[in-house]
């Protein structure tokens, strides 16, 4: 995954209402509510049928650090759909996105002005047609670069042009070098 697709999980995280079942057997339990079959269950652990029988049933509690980072992420992608709906499409309609990033910044510019790339630390809040765009196009599979590119559009619009005040030849904004991103909607 990119730096968006995580911060984007990120944020959804952070909105769970309940926090998801901490014990082995608990995520075990869970994941065989939502998979149905331990078969399902073990091809999505990358794990044996026999291992998540074990599990189940308690009769292993400490599986290697690789295979429980992959049940805590395999729980955490699927606690609380209806939440991590809700919140984006409150934000995709009504409450944008907040996006902190330090990054390079480069930009097109009217001959006679500084076009130079350089790394800013940025807090912006973008209107809900850019978070409406950034869940779509996450929907659609599109890759890290496309969404960087839609909160790229965001700042030219919202922080560089001020909503069509200033800058307004401006053009072309792109994000390069990510340091750090982070989302909150």
């Amino acid at each position: 995954m990119g730096e968006i697709e995580d911060a984007i999980e990120r944020a959804d995280q952070e909105a769970f209402t309940r926090e998801p079942p901490k014990t082995l057997k608990g995520q075990i339990n869970f994941l065989m509510r939502q998979l149905k079959t331990t078969r399902a269950v073990a091809a999505e652990l990358g794990v044996s049928q026999r291992s998540v029988e074990r599990y189940r049933k308690g009769e292993r509690r400490h599986p290697p650090k690789d295979i429980q980072q992959r049940i805590d992420t395999a729980v955490r992608s699927r606690w609380q759909p209806q939440v991590r709906k809700r919140r984006r499409k409150q934000a995709a309609a009504t409450g944008g996105i907040t996006v902190e990033t330090r990054a390079r910044f480069g930009y097109t510019a009217p001959i006679g002005t500084t076009d130079d790339g350089r790394f800013r630390r940025l807090t912006v809040h973008l209107t809900p047609d850019h978070a409406r765009r950034l869940f779509e196009a996450r929907e659609a599979g599109a890759g890290d670069q496309e969404m960087r590119q839609i909160i790229a559009d965001g700042f030219k619009d919202v922080y560089f042009q001020d909503g069509g005040v200033r800058a307004t030849d401006l053009s072309d904004v792109a994000i390069n070098d990510i340091d750090y991103l982070d989302l909150d909607y």
